[in-house]
């Protein structure tokens, strides 16, 4: 496999563009047209910029990584590409579009996956030509840094489908854990139940925001709070993530915060936008309740 196409050019199609290329794969990154796809490889050269600043890159491996990389408007270029990584928003209805989209293109041995965090690999694949070269490869923000890929098969993945995916993250340099088809899989299955209840603590006034961040950090000797983290994540895919274990599976525990859905009706979506539980505007991130 020499080359990989990236649906989606935002923060985490950047990222996976960003390792894969750095692994020696030709990649082909697109979005909703060029000129998001070309700012999407934009921030990569952004980043790659300061990494040789701080002497952790040399410029000539920056530039050889970012050749490789190469926007594209549409999924035709995308025929040569032995794996197609969907990293659209985590929405169903959009990630169906665009697999039957670029199903067209799908080299007849190449593999389509989703980088869904929680959406289920079965369901999605039906929207696939071929669900048995299909699977999930949930990449984890910032994925230049995060060690994890989850690689989630559906029922119909062929163990073909995933000797490709062990192999590309091999070839990464990634520690790859395998999950079943179950809703949230490992990582969100465990973390999301955690965030949304620090939200219900806080829409509850059991504490204020930086006092519940510092007790879960010091005292569960995480690396940051959960609101922290929320905010990091994007509050309206914590959101989505949580809507969809409690559609999914039916059981109230996974019930989303009300506050967690107020801040998403207010568009307080955390750093990415500058604000959600806290407010990126300034120096210092200071709590927004």
């Amino acid at each position: 496999m020499r080359a990989v196409g990236i649906i989606g050019a935002g923060q985490m199609g950047a990222g996976i563009s960003q390792v894969s290329a750095a692994a020696g794969y030709h990649v082909y990154l697109s979005d909703l047209d060029l000129a998001k796809a070309e700012a999407g490889k934009a921030g990569i050269a952004n980043a790659l910029a300061r990494l040789v600043a701080k002497e952790k890159m040399g410029q000539a491996e920056a530039d050889a990584l970012l050749s490789r990389i190469e926007p594209v408007a549409s999924y035709a270029p995308m025929a040569d590409a032995g794996l197609i990584i969907e990293a659209a928003t985590e929405r169903e209805d959009i990630k169906r579009k665009i697999f039957e989209a670029v199903g067209k293109v799908l080299g007849q041995q190449a593999v389509l996956a989703s980088n869904t965090s929680s959406i289920p690999i079965t369901r999605l694949a039906q929207a696939s030509p071929d669900p048995t070269r299909f699977i999930g490869v949930h990449f984890f923000n910032p994925v230049p840094v995060m060690g994890l890929i989850e690689v989630i098969r559906g029922l119909a993945t062929a163990d073909a489908t995933v000797d490709v995916v062990r192999q590309y993250g091999a070839a990464l340099g990634k520690q790859l854990v395998f999950a079943n088809d179950a809703p949230g899989f490992i990582v969100n299955r465990v973390l999301m139940p955690m965030i949304n209840e620090a939200i219900f603590a806080l829409g509850e006034g059991v504490a204020s925001i930086r006092d519940i961040d510092t007790a879960c950090q010091l005292g569960l000797n995480h690396p940051m709070g959960p609101l922290t983290l929320a905010d990091f994540i994007g509050l309206d895919t914590c959101l989505e993530i949580t809507n969809v274990l409690f559609q999914s599976t039916g059981d109230p525990k996974f019930r989303p915060a009300p506050l967690l859905q107020k801040y998403v009706e207010a568009g307080w979506y955390g750093r990415k936008v500058k604000r959600g539980f806290y407010d990126y505007s300034g120096d210092v991130p200071v709590p927004t309740r």
